[in-house]
């Protein structure tokens, strides 16, 4: 609340914005208290802080001394000196501060001020340190020397350099409390950039004198300015990114170029050289011939794209004209790298990435709808086109978007609305710097209305009748964040769309090969089929025809930004497609954005999921957030397998049974692979749900059978039926790829023949087999029986008899360990119960496996690993048969069961992951070994999984460095789909396990 002025004789002064205490002493001690400042008064008032300008007024006052007289006197009769003197110190303390160092210096902002040319600003900067041209007949013309050097030169240009800065900003920020006229950004822009040009040769000639006391400078040098300094939209308060290029480059040009950097800093700004080849690690100076050289040969994309903004700022200027004519058109033949795609959605990932999630809203050049989206967009699509199109080759921001739509690349109205924005967020960066010159970006904290309220002010913001400046403020940035987020998406498809649809019949289109070559450098391997697919999705005038033309610039977007863009859009095509007459489907996607963005990602991430969807459709519903969370993890695996029995129920012929459970399987599996690939579901939930439905579709597809045969028999079944899980499926753990082993065991009824109950159920076994194996464009449904007695050779089903004497005198050390995960899945529980406890006698045996039999596990393991693995898989990535993969971590597991588990009833369980656990509660192995066993387990089924749901088969084989790998990595969850990281990940876990396995299954 704002305290009463009682001593004040003006009236209304409690509402000029001075909330301090002691504003009222203050303004008396100004004189200011009277009717005769009433004027000035409400000149303050309008100040983005009138305290501080008001605290900053008696400051000066005191340092003035019988000076003040002047000032008060040309304040009272200069409205622009007031404009500009206020609107200064109210907006920073940092040129208060400048002002009081200096009270005289006032005097610069009086009168008909005008922004100096670069020119001279050249002239003020060198003649503060008494700089002059090299004379002598070996002097460079380009190059100046300095009478000041050391910290009188430093303070002489540090103080020359701010008095124009602070004619700047005065300019700049006059119109928060007079009506003068706006500096246009540009002109900002402009002026700071010219500013460090004049400041940075000021400083090159001082370095020339402390260098080269006594001779002419034995080197042609030249500095070329990079970044915002190089396209002239430099910020108040910003690093200058440097290169320097010499002519010879030896130790003469590193001490002057090290020099220059060292005084800029000082005096001005940081002085940065990391934008030079090789970075940080890399010559300061280099010849011309060197730069050439490196970026021919090693230079990144980013590199290229920095390039962009290289302009001769100062030194020999004609040395750096040959530079920038030399790497130009490298710089447009960028975008053809082979690498080109994945090096800019890596870079853009890393720069999101580095914004912490807390700030992200508040940081207006790295966060969400920040400046970095405008520029990134913007110098994307430069080196798209700059190569073919030469109006592009500008350097500012500003410009570029002008020639983007000039050219037809940008729509006219997105490039006006985006250069808006652009400027509105480069004001409200250039206002939180000036506050105390420090480098900043982030605006303040929601809860800090005050620093928000001063930063209103500062920016010209006033009330529009609803709100306050500061609501104002929030909302004009809240639109523009948003703007910049949705004209980031639209700026590059929008362009494309209108070359194959006829959504704008005034608008400019790109041409064909324009636009190929959008698409190719948004991530399209074969972009003229993804331009044929754009035309037939928007073609005709038919309402869906426009709707996917509004949807596709963001759909687009999103699937640029997945492994395999072109599939995507041509799974989304072929989904358009089938559900043409889906009246749902478009509406969906337009009206719920998260199930759009994840539609996209799945179908550009997945070969395996495509066909599930355009069979099972209303998955996509799921897509969308529920009450309680995202509705594709709404059904629980038990609901899942009773519908599917329940739906297979309904019919009598077995085909169709099978069929609905098909069909339940299909949808299911559509809805687990999606949760997968947006990470909503961890690996043990993926394989619990994955053998859930397994295990019911062979249910319904033996329960459809043995209806059938009961039907054709007149009668009831002559035994009774139970199918047992082996290897994954019995321990609950299978992948997408894999396969159903199992156990068929029978049980004649009583007073039924064996020998007739026996050939009836091999008839069933053999019936489920065929049916569940049919040829189908869906997933396989193999149902293998390799794991019985006497393997392929042996009775497709026996009797629970038959199995307990064939395992009591025949099993062997290899059927014995595949027993450990046998559980029953389907069929009759009370028969499947009675044969798992008569196989816990053979797998869990009295006093453990003897020396013998673990001889011999390790022996098979051996042969395993040497016949097994596929001619020419790399061992070191193969997911089941390498080195720390599956297959050694469960037989590690396994062993440790059969010498174990008569003694620890906890071993007694299916499970890799859960019999871990117990290994470990019985300190069977130590905590590390069970962590590093069970992180490869994890790590290797996640591999495995993401290998099928990519490529859309069965594999185990890791692949290569490539589109793949980047692929499997980005699926598997790797952070940023880094294929390398993900690899050294894989393969650093896996050889940690190996060590496990080879010392305790292996006994090394």
């Amino acid at each position: 609340m704002k305290p009463p002025y009682a001593r004040s004789a003006v009236p209304g002064v409690g509402r000029l914005g001075l909330i301090e205490p002691t504003a009222p002493e203050e303004l008396d001690s100004l004189g200011w208290s009277n009717l005769d400042g009433v004027e000035l008064l409400w000149a303050l008032s309008r100040a983005a802080n009138a305290d501080l300008a008001l605290r900053t007024l008696v400051r000066l006052q005191e340092g003035l001394g019988a000076g003040w007289t002047e000032l008060d006197s040309a304040l009272r009769s200069d409205q622009r000196l007031r404009g500009r003197l206020f609107g200064l110190i109210g907006a920073s303390s940092a040129f208060g501060d400048h002002l009081v160092a200096d009270p005289s210096s006032w005097k610069l902002l009086a009168g008909d001020m005008t922004l100096p040319s670069k020119g001279e600003l050249t002239r003020r900067l060198l003649a503060c340190v008494g700089a002059v041209p090299e004379a002598g007949p070996n002097a460079s013309p380009m190059l100046h020397r300095a009478v000041l050097t050391g910290p009188e030169a430093i303070a002489a240009l540090r103080k020359c350099y701010r008095d124009q800065l602070m004619v700047l900003a005065a300019a700049d920020l006059a119109p928060t409390v007079e009506n003068e006229p706006v500096v246009p950004y540009q002109t900002v822009g402009h002026q700071l950039s010219d500013m460090a040009d004049a400041a940075l040769t000021a400083a090159l000639a001082v370095a020339v004198t402390v260098v080269c006391p006594d001779e002419p400078c034995p080197v042609r040098i030249a500095v070329i300015a990079m970044g915002k300094c190089g396209a002239r939209e430099l910020n108040y308060v910003s690093d200058v990114d440097v290169v320097f290029v010499a002519e010879p480059s030896n130790a003469v040009a590193s001490r002057i170029a090290g020099e220059m950097m060292r005084i800029g800093s000082s005096a001005f700004f940081e002085v940065d050289a990391a934008l030079r080849p090789e970075g940080k690690r890399g010559e300061l100076v280099r010849t011309l011939e060197s730069h050439v050289a490196y970026y021919k040969r090693w230079a990144k994309t980013w590199e290229f794209q920095a390039l962009l903004k290289a302009r001769p700022m100062t030194g020999d200027v004609e040395l750096g004209r040959q530079y920038t004519d030399a790497l130009g058109p490298m710089v447009w033949a960028a975008a053809e790298r082979e690498d080109f795609v994945p090096e800019v959605q890596a870079m853009r990932r890393r720069v999101e990435a580095s914004v912490p999630p807390e700030l992200r809203e508040r940081e207006l050049k790295l966060g969400r709808g920040s400046l970095r989206d405008v520029e990134f967009a913007v110098q994307l699509l430069q080196l798209v086109h700059g190569r073919a199109d030469t109006s592009l080759r500008v350097m500012s921001t500003i410009d570029a978007l002008t020639a983007l739509a000039a050219g037809g690349y940008v729509g006219r109205e997105d490039a006006a609305n985006l250069t808006a924005s652009y400027e509105f967020l480069r004001l409200l960066e250039h206002r939180l710097q000036l506050q105390k010159l420090k480098r900043t970006h982030t605006l303040p904290s929601p809860e800090d209305e005050e620093a928000l309220r001063w930063l209103a002010r500062a920016a010209h913001m006033r009330p529009d009748g609803r709100h306050d400046a500061l609501g104002v403020l929030n909302a004009e940035i809240k639109r523009n964040s948003h703007r910049v987020r949705r004209l980031h998406a639209k700026l590059f498809y929008r362009p494309l769309l209108e070359s194959v649809a006829r959504i704008d019949k005034e608008a400019l289109r790109l041409s064909p090969d324009a636009a190929v070559r959008q698409l190719a450098a948004l991530g399209y391997s074969a972009p003229q089929n993804a331009l044929g697919h754009l035309t037939a999705l928007t073609s005709g005038a038919s309402r869906k025809g426009r709707i996917q033309a509004l949807l596709l610039p963001t759909l687009l977007e999103w699937l640029g930004d997945t492994p395999d863009p072109d599939a995507g859009l041509l799974a989304y095509r072929r989904l358009s497609d089938a559900l043409v007459n889906a009246t749902w489907f478009l509406r969906l996607l337009r009206d719920e954005a998260s199930v759009a963005q994840r539609l996209m990602t799945v179908l550009g991430s997945s070969a395996y999921i495509p066909d599930l969807l355009i069979k099972a459709p209303d998955v996509i519903r799921l897509l969308a957030d529920g009450p309680s969370g995202p509705r594709l993890l709404e059904p629980h695996p038990e609901d899942v397998a009773r519908g599917i029995l329940s739906s297979s129920a309904r019919y009598v012929e077995p085909i169709r049974a099978v069929g609905a459970a098909r069909s339940l399987r299909r949808y299911e599996l559509a809805r687990v692979a999606s949760a997968d690939i947006l990470g909503m579901l961890d690996v043990p939930q993926v394989c619990r749900a994955l053998s859930s439905v397994w295990a019911a579709v062979l249910n319904a597809a033996l329960a459809a059978v043995i209806r059938a045969s009961e039907t054709d028999l007149g009668g009831p079944a002559p035994a009774t039926f139970a199918v047992i899980g082996m290897g994954r499926l019995g321990g609950n753990e299978l992948g997408y790829g894999s396969d159903a082993d199992v156990l068929f065991v029978c049980e004649p009824r009583p007073g039924v023949d064996e020998t007739q109950a026996v050939k009836w159920a091999n008839l069933i076994g053999d019936r489920v087999r065929t049916l569940l194996g049919a040829p189908s464009t869906d997933p396989p449904l193999v149902v293998d029986t390799g794991l019985r007695p006497e393997g392929r050779s042996g009775p497709l089903v026996r009797t629970l008899a038959s199995y307990e004497a064939y395992y009591a005198q025949w099993a062997q050390s290899w059927e014995v360990q595949a027993l450990l995960r046998a559980h029953t899945v389907a069929g009759d529980e009370e028969l499947g119960l009675r044969f798992l406890k008569m196989i816990d006698k053979t797998r869990y045996p009295k006093g453990g496996v003897s020396d013998q039999a673990v001889q011999e596990i390790r022996r098979i393991k051996a042969r395993v690993d040497s016949e097994r693995l596929p001619r020419g898989a790399d061992p070191a990535t193969h997911t089941k048969l390498g080195r720390g993969g599956l297959a050694d971590i469960e037989w590690t597991v396994q062993l440790i069961q059969l010498r174990h588990a008569h003694e620890v009833p906890s071993l007694h369980n299916t499970s890799t992951l859960e019999t871990l656990d117990a290994i470990g509660a019985a300190e069977l192995l130590s905590e590390t070994d069970i962590e590093l066993l069970r992180d490869a387990w994890l790590t290797a089924t996640k591999a495995r999984n993401a290998l099928v749901l990519v490529r859309g088969k069965p594999t185990d084989q890791l692949p290569g460095p490539g589109k793949v790998l980047s692929a499997v990595a980005q699926v598997a969850g790797s952070p940023d789909g880094d294929p390398n990281e993900f690899l050294d990940n894989y393969l650093r876990i896996t050889r940690r396990a190996k060590a496990v396995v080879q010392r305790v299954f292996g006994g090394v």
